[in-house]
């Protein structure tokens, strides 16, 4: 026979699981009386959960938002935190998508209708792509659903929006300058980075902001029209960008060469490469970038003999590197100090 807590965390979970429960329907499913049921519910409802009785031939219960989230009690912001945690997960690909999924529809269901709405205002999608660089920068709740709203109203932005090259420039970052405007359509984050996918209005061209770079102004300007993303998945269209192109989800510049090494000893570190085996000591590497440059600089850090197959430009970029590494060597060397 079932404890009493276990009893009532398999009853909790039932009414967690559908909107109405006959209660003779629970009284069977968890093989206890139908007083037994009645009990159990009355201890949920010490502890701090909403549980209203339903009207009709057998009577029944449902699951309601009450005022908090009992038993554990969660200030508003560790609420949002745990929902954007548990959005995440559901396409990270560990194998805890469908779990995320149901852990985000229960706490959903007994939140505060405040913070439902909070949350309901806060959407959008998870771009599964590998970023280098430094840790990102925080990127406040507020702003986020800021700019979730606006996305889901279709309201025009208007911000303050600091570029990549003016990180270190000398200009005066508080100098005045037009703000931008753009029509939001997504608000999408990978590897940590928030981005906004949105139509840029005075370049006239889709743009790809950085969420941490964005200071909004208000208020927020007209409605619009939604356009239609390129290539029509906005997940796509971002990874796209990611790898520097403009219409496909494919690195622009693309070689293959043969590496002096095993082939589990490069799979590692071949990241979106493929790998194929030739022998103990070789094994054949396909990879891209976004230039033949950048590509011919990600391959020597294999530290090994390179053959390359193919193409004539990967030849021409390694020559490249290989005159600067020749110049800086050069240009670095410091002269013996001279012997007495």
């Amino acid at each position: 026979m079932a404890t009493t807590t276990t009893r009532l965390l398999n009853l909790l979970s039932l009414l967690q699981a559908r909107r109405d429960w006959p209660g003779a329907l629970l009284a069977e499913r968890l093989a206890i009386s139908h007083r037994t049921v009645r009990r159990d519910v009355d201890r949920l409802r010490e502890m701090g959960y909403s549980i209203r009785a339903t009207m009709g031939p057998d009577g029944g219960y449902r699951l309601d938002a009450g005022a908090e989230l009992p038993p554990l009690l969660f200030d508003d912001d560790q609420v949002i935190a745990l929902t954007v945690a548990l959005q995440s997960a559901t396409v990270t690909g560990a194998g805890i998508e469908e779990a995320a999924l149901r852990a985000l529809t229960t706490v959903r269901q007994v939140m505060p209708s405040r913070l439902r709405h909070r949350l309901d205002a806060l959407r959008f999608e998870v771009v599964p792509f590998r970023l280098g660089g430094t840790a990102p920068d925080a990127v406040s709740p507020e702003l986020l659903i800021a700019l979730s709203a606006a996305t889901r109203a279709r309201e025009v932005l208007r911000f303050d929006y600091l570029r990549g090259r003016e990180l270190n420039s000398r200009e005066d970052p508080a100098a005045p300058r037009p703000p931008r405007r753009v029509e939001p359509h997504h608000l999408v984050t990978s590897h940590g980075r928030w981005y906004l996918v949105a139509w840029d209005l005075d370049r006239d061209g889709w743009r790809l902001f950085r969420a941490d770079r964005i200071t909004l102004r208000t208020p927020n300007g007209p409605r619009f029209e939604p356009r239609a993303i390129p290539g029509g998945d906005v997940g796509e269209y971002v990874a796209t960008r990611f790898k520097g192109s403009e219409s496909t989800n494919a690195w622009p510049c693309r070689g293959k060469v043969i590496l002096a090494l095993p082939a589990d000893a490069v799979l590692p570190y071949a990241e979106e490469g493929l790998v194929e085996e030739l022998g103990p000591e070789r094994c054949t590497l396909e990879s891209g970038a976004w230039s033949w440059i950048a590509l011919a600089a990600s391959l020597t850090r294999f530290d090994t003999d390179i053959e390359i197959i193919a193409p004539p430009e990967l030849a021409d970029a390694f020559a490249v590197l290989a005159a600067r590494a020749a110049a800086t060597a050069t240009a670095g060397t410091v002269p013996p100090s001279p012997t007495h």
